[in-house]
């Protein structure tokens, strides 16, 4: 395949075949946005946020709110950067921009090999292990159904993005609506047993409450995490330059609001005390009104996850498609299906290793090992919106508000949550490093490629 030159350094394969199609419009992004979030965290991690901060319900709330406007501070800054560059790719794009090909193929290494597939990955295992305490499921059983999801949402993605987005419309419209019913039935029906206390915490009890913010606060960035993945598809967005800020603007406010009246209703069924000693809150919650509602519960969780995994897979592989492009990973991976208009080899490639990693059981660790260093890049790409501000080359469409001190703040609290993770757990740190450092020596054994095949060309 020909190829050219775009930048000092930078070589892109001079595609003649297929493009990818703009079709995903305002709502299509912004329930990708809620999909993606929304997994199985909102059903978890309240538990760990309330023990982490003495069972106080006001600091708890408070720390929800925190995190969804420390979220929101990272999705006004990727608002200006996608209507400044909307191309499939997103993070990867303005890293490779700003701050070179080789921090931009870095990033993609670790979201192929570790981040996105490792999430698929541990989402498609998380089914199997739901839909098991509804129905006995043999290991090896457990493995086919786990295989069988990863495949059915491959299937879907390749066959149209306009049928994956419809697909990931429907349901994450079903987990809302059902997280929604369920934190109302709380509130109306248990409120009379356990009455919401909202009030700051005795003075004698402050040190030691806020001494567990921190720990409370990174549960609660987890459960956020995944609205970056829809810059990943800026390449197929119509009006990009207006839909992305309104989309993650509308998104993150959803996020917030569904957190946090699900939180409000798990309080209201269990008390401050239920909710912190319970490993599986929601269940749990539902139970007090009636057991037959705990086992919808895991339905609405089964629906939850699949749409989780659908929708990084609807994102992440537009980011294999623009390395691919750029001459710096298999070059398959670069075409778009002549008939559905997809990205059908970057799909497949990432689908083929997140079922690898399901079946071995590799991924826990990985993704242990590696998220700090994901955030890490979110936090470099935020950082390419001065580098554009400074080139002149941001669009004026849409600007960040506050800026400069609403990427500032995203950045540097980012960077305060991975010098932590350096500081208190050094050695995790350093196989995390040491994983992506793996990348370097692919990086430029493709950029050789590249330049052989251009001198034949």
């Amino acid at each position: 395949m020909p190829v050219e030159t775009t930048a000092p350094g930078h070589i892109r394969l001079n595609s003649t075949g297929p493009e990818l199609r703009r079709v995903l419009g305002l709502r299509d992004l912004v329930l990708l946005i809620v999909g993606t979030v929304i997994g199985s965290g909102i059903f978890l991690v309240p538990s760990a946020v309330l023990h982490s901060v003495g069972n106080s319900v006001t600091v708890a709330l408070m720390v929800w709110v925190i995190g969804g406007f420390l979220s929101l501070l990272g999705a006004l800054t990727y608002g200006e950067l996608s209507a400044t560059k909307p191309e499939a790719g997103g993070l990867y794009i303005y890293i490779r921009d700003c701050f070179g090909g080789l921090a931009g193929f870095l990033f993609g290494w670790i979201l192929f090999f570790v981040v996105s597939t490792g999430s698929v990955a541990t989402l498609a295992v998380a089914f199997s292990n739901y839909l098991g305490g509804l129905i006995e499921l043999k290991p090896w059983a457990a493995k086919v159904v786990s295989l069988l999801m990863i495949g059915v949402i491959a299937v879907v993605n390749v066959r149209g993005t306009r049928q994956s987005a419809n697909l990931q419309n429907l349901t994450t419209a079903i987990k809302v609506a059902a997280i929604l019913a369920m934190a109302t039935g709380l509130l109306l029906f248990s409120h009379a047993v356990h009455p919401l206390k909202v009030g700051m915490p005795p003075s004698a009890e402050v040190g030691s409450i806020w001494a567990g913010f921190g720990t409370a606060m990174v549960s609660v960035l987890w459960a956020y995490e995944g609205w970056q993945y829809a810059t990943f598809t800026a390449g197929e967005t119509i009006h990009p330059q207006r839909n992305f800020p309104l989309a993650f603007m509308s998104g993150i406010g959803i996020l917030i609001g569904v957190y946090l009246l699900a939180n409000l209703g798990y309080v209201a069924a269990l008390g401050a005390d239920g909710v912190a000693n319970s490993s599986r809150v929601a269940a749990s919650a539902l139970s007090t009104l009636s057991p037959v509602l705990a086992r919808f519960v895991t339905l609405a969780i089964l629906i939850s996850i699949f749409s989780a995994a659908h929708s990084i897979t609807l994102t992440a592989p537009r980011v294999f498609y623009a390395m691919a492009k750029d001459g710096v990973f298999f070059q398959q991976l670069a075409q778009v299906h002549p008939q559905f208009g997809t990205p059908a080899f970057a799909i497949l490639a990432a689908t083929v290793w997140a079922s690898l990693l399901a079946i071995t059981g590799t991924f826990e660790q990985l993704l242990t090992y590696v998220v700090f260093v994901g955030w890490a890049f979110y936090a470099l790409a935020a950082a390419s919106i001065f580098v554009y501000r400074k080139r002149k080359t941001t669009g004026t469409v849409y600007r960040v508000p506050g800026y400069p001190w609403t990427p500032s703040c995203f950045i540097a609290i980012v960077g305060l949550f991975v010098a932590n993770t350096i500081v208190h757990q050094p050695l995790r740190a350093f196989v995390g490093t040491a994983i992506v450092l793996t990348g370097v020596p692919a990086y430029f054994a493709w950029r050789r490629l590249a330049r052989v095949e251009d001198k034949s060309s």
